[in-house]
């Protein structure tokens, strides 16, 4: 089996430069070798072409191989391409050129056995990645079309049996009545675990757009707070909302922009936790406004372990501030970038509950983490709210103790 062409890139302003190289690589016959005399012509075959390596020069007039190098890693919709930078500079040099984000280096004269050792290298890490994803590719489309073809199924069967309890093929014994009752509610669990996976898998693929329209996020939290106050009550609990600022119909300090939808998910997942993790005392949804520091920058409190290897190599994390609610001595995680807003809407979600440890703090906005309690669930909801927040230039922060509750706080832009 012939081996699969590869596409090299050489990019130098040399004409003799480009001559030696193609001399070289042209000697294996599945190497299709492109050249390009400067780094705005490299920038642009690269747009177009996708080659599957680059041989990049250091020193270019206009545009050198360090920016260009720059340029490549900062656009998000390319695939990984390695790049070898040539160079005849000292150690220095080299530092910046990786820095920059080039995977490796050669001295001007190069050897060229080294040359070719150091083009198959990156190569075979090129082909492993790229393996790699398409390997979580076909993993997420399983996922995909395994959610969407469990929603069906379980709907139908609600369907029927919710018909069954209204007496419609006649009226079931009280036995019976309370057996298909718990039935439907663990399809009803079965059904909100797959459309959250199903939502997540949405994200990560990129294939979730958000819709943008002018909202109050304090009506849409008083709104939630009216819905889920049945189910706290009936677990003795208290759960309430409150505001540092006075709202009324004429003057809403909480205006801004957002997908209500997934706001409206995101902010219910908060709640609904908070009530699922309280056994005692009340729960309180607090809205304040915040000064926002443009300068200020924190860790996003996943500790480095990345919930999606691809997505999380691609982005940066940076999150902010404290929380209204909690004393300074608690700890603290935050997820997502707050977006340069002279006013920031916090939204505390503070309850009574059991706490979070330390060490599990800094995990639980990983994909698919679950704690070891009874109460874990699918290890989704957080990371759904985590990427929700991002998509809206919020962060999503929990300060935490144990025995003494947590507070978690969606910080979003002021419009």
């Amino acid at each position: 089996m012939a081996p699969k062409p590869v596409k090299i890139l050489a990019v130098d302003d040399v004409p003799d430069n480009l001559f030696i190289l193609e001399s070289i690589l042209s000697d294996v016959d599945h190497y299709k070798l492109d050249c390009v005399s400067n780094g705005k012509a490299a920038l642009n075959y690269v747009s177009q072409q996708m080659p599957d390596l680059i041989l990049l020069d250091v020193m270019m007039p206009g545009m050198d191989g360090y920016e260009v190098t720059r340029r490549i890693r900062e656009n998000k919709d390319l695939p990984y391409i390695p790049v070898l930078l040539v160079t005849a500079h000292d150690q220095s040099s080299l530092s910046e050129g990786l820095d920059s984000g080039a995977d490796d280096f050669i001295r001007k004269p190069f050897d060229i056995d080294e040359l070719m050792a150091r083009v198959r290298s990156l190569l075979r890490l090129k082909h492993s990645l790229d393996e790699q994803a398409e390997m979580l590719k076909q993993r997420d489309d399983f996922v995909a079309r395994l959610t969407h073809d469990l929603r069906t199924p379980l709907v139908a069967a609600n369907r029927m049996l919710r018909l069954t309890l209204d007496g419609v093929f006649g009226k079931p014994p009280e036995e019976m009545e309370e057996a298909i009752t718990g039935v439907i509610s663990n399809n009803d669990n079965l059904l909100n675990m797959t459309n959250t996976l199903l939502q997540v898998y949405r994200h990560e693929a990129g294939q979730k757009k958000i819709v943008r329209s002018p909202l109050s996020a304090y009506n849409l939290s008083k709104d939630i707070v009216q819905e889920l106050r049945p189910l706290a009550e009936e677990k003795g609990l208290s759960l309430e909302i409150t505001s540092a600022e006075p709202v009324s119909e004429n003057e809403d300090p909480y205006r801004t922009e957002g997908d209500i939808i997934e706001l409206r998910r995101l902010i219910t997942n908060l709640v609904g936790n908070a009530i699922k993790f309280t056994d005692t005392g009340s729960i309180v949804v607090r809205l304040s406004l915040r000064e926002n520091n443009a300068d200020e920058h924190e860790s996003d409190g996943e500790s480095g372990s990345p919930s999606n290897p691809q997505s999380d190599s691609q982005s940066d994390s940076q999150s902010h501030s404290q929380s209204h609610s909690r004393s300074s001595s608690q700890s603290k995680s935050t997820a997502g970038n707050v977006t340069k807003s002279k006013k920031t809407i916090d939204i505390a979600v503070e309850d009574s509950g059991m706490g979070i440890a330390p060490d599990v703090k800094e995990q639980i906005f990983a994909w698919f983490y679950q704690g070891d309690h009874m109460r874990a669930g699918s290890g989704l909801g957080l990371h759904l709210s985590k990427r929700i927040a991002e998509m809206h230039q919020g962060t999503l922060a929990v300060k935490s103790e144990v025995g003494k509750g947590s507070t978690f706080t969606l910080s979003l832009p002021r419009s």
